[in-house]
């Protein structure tokens, strides 16, 4: 059976090259020798992944990142999750106008909600702190927790609410035993997008850094603009290589289920 022929299949092999071409480049230079860049490397070492993780500056702004992302991660997830579960139950125009109150960080243009945050958080004197980055990521990541799950709520079976019901289940013993269960998969992907999403984060993460909590893009960014050295390139690997294996991640653990 056709599905586009030669033309969509050439074309879209030129588009992955595309995209993936950066990738080619940024990996290589990661593992050179030499202490500046080029490509191809004359040389190769591990120093810069040494230089990345022995750094102080380097190794602060990672793990704010992580526990940025992490504690964002567990807020977006709960909070998400809830307000799907609520959406779900909602009908006319008030579930139209909350959903998409829900989902507008998706449509706004980062650079204008990092000046809106900003603004707040230096009348509230939350910039710079790891309650403000969390509620900040949290707005931002919290929308794709809802897309995901409200996804797996359009195929869930009600009639199992019922019956749990009708077995003598109380509400929160339905929502463990039954309706959690079912909801995992798309709870867990919308947790894997809200980590990704806190961790790649640069526009607000500029807005709200402050000399004590920076986090690892901003170090990335700063490296660019004040010296340029591969440590940059080991960051970059180091940040692709988590991001897709937490992408692929989901994916992986719906085919181990499927074949069981």
């Amino acid at each position: 059976m056709d599905r586009g022929g030669p033309w969509l299949w050439t074309w879209a092999a030129a588009t992955a090259l595309l995209l993936l071409a950066p990738t080619l480049v940024v990996i290589p230079l990661s593992f050179t020798g030499e202490a500046s860049f080029v490509f191809p490397p004359k040389t190769w070492s591990l120093r810069w992944y040494e230089e990345f993780f022995t750094d102080p500056g380097w190794r602060d702004a990672l793990l704010s990142s992580l526990w940025v992302a992490l504690a964002t991660t567990l807020v977006a997830t709960v909070l998400g999750t809830a307000a799907a579960y609520g959406l779900a139950r909602m009908r006319g125009r008030a579930a139209t106008m909350v959903n998409g109150l829900l989902l507008s960080p998706l449509i706004m243009p980062q650079v204008v909600t990092a000046v809106a945050v900003l603004a707040v958080y230096l009348r509230w004197q939350l910039n710079g702190t790891l309650i403000g980055f969390v509620a900040a990521h949290t707005m931002l990541a919290m929308p794709y927790v809802v897309v995901t799950v409200q996804s797996s709520l359009r195929g869930y079976d009600r009639s199992l609410d019922l019956a749990a019901a009708g077995l003598g289940a109380g509400a929160w013993t339905r929502f463990r035993t039954v309706t959690l269960p079912l909801l995992a998969s798309g709870i867990l992907s919308g947790a894997v997008f809200a980590f990704v999403v806190s961790l790649d984060d640069i526009v607000i993460a500029i807005y709200l850094q402050t000399p004590a909590l920076r986090t690892l893009p901003v170090e990335m960014y700063d490296s660019v603009t004040v010296e340029v050295d591969p440590t940059i390139a080991a960051a970059a690997t180091l940040i692709l290589a988590v991001t897709t294996a937490l992408l692929l991640l989901p994916s992986l653990i719906r085919r181990k289920k499927t074949d069981r």
